[in-house]
């Protein structure tokens, strides 16, 4: 069991991202086994949710003639332009079936801003609007976490670099992440993970 101030935090395990989705990621239905068996040995647990509109602006199909995988300038900055996925309200958008969510304190909705997309569970992609998911630790007495889930080399390592700068200790349970390593994504996210001091686990 771990110590009372140390959070599971369980990114974006939704069917779009796994086998047979919108935007699947190779195995992505493996991280649900590893997952459930990590619930049981943390006091605080918190799930992520891609949460998006249709009319999200990251949806290549909201681009004409863009294509996905793409990318394009926001005013934030570089956007992967993504086939649709995690819509608000369908399948996609639901946590895998056999992901155990009753555990959990806490559910957080991510993307559901229009005109930006949120890898982060901390912050939107502008890297300053948040969540609100760093409040909720801080006044559960959280100063480490775990983190796994989809992608690794997206939403888990973005959460990952946020969690280590706002100075919480992070280790991020690789054997329960799956990633999409889009043109050498993966290796420069666990690059720059452990350049942040975060603690790569397999």
């Amino acid at each position: 069991m771990q110590a009372p101030d140390h959070a599971l935090i369980v990114i974006d395990v939704q069917n779009d991202f796994c086998p047979g989705g919108a935007l699947a990621v190779a195995e992505g239905d493996a991280v649900v086994a590893p997952i459930n068996a990590l619930l049981g040995d943390f006091a605080v647990r918190v799930l992520t949710q891609d949460w998006h509109p249709a009319e999200h602006a990251s949806f290549a199909d909201n681009h004409p003639g863009a294509a996905p995988f793409s990318v394009t300038q926001m005013r934030y900055g570089p956007q992967v332009l993504w086939p649709r996925h995690c819509v608000q309200g369908t399948a996609g958008a639901a946590f895998h079936p056999g992901l155990r969510t009753d555990p959990a304190d806490l559910v957080i909705r991510k993307g559901f801003r229009p005109e930006i997309d949120s890898y982060s569970a901390f912050f939107e992609n502008d890297r300053t609007t948040p969540t609100g998911l760093e409040g909720y630790l801080r006044s559960r007495g959280v100063t480490g976490l775990t983190l796994a889930g989809l992608a690794t080399d997206f939403c888990v390592a973005y959460s990952a670099l946020d969690a280590a700068r706002l100075g919480f200790a992070v280790n991020v349970r690789l054997d329960a992440c799956r990633a999409i390593d889009l043109d050498g994504s993966l290796a420069a996210a666990l690059a720059e993970m452990r350049a942040a001091g975060v603690i790569l686990l397999r």
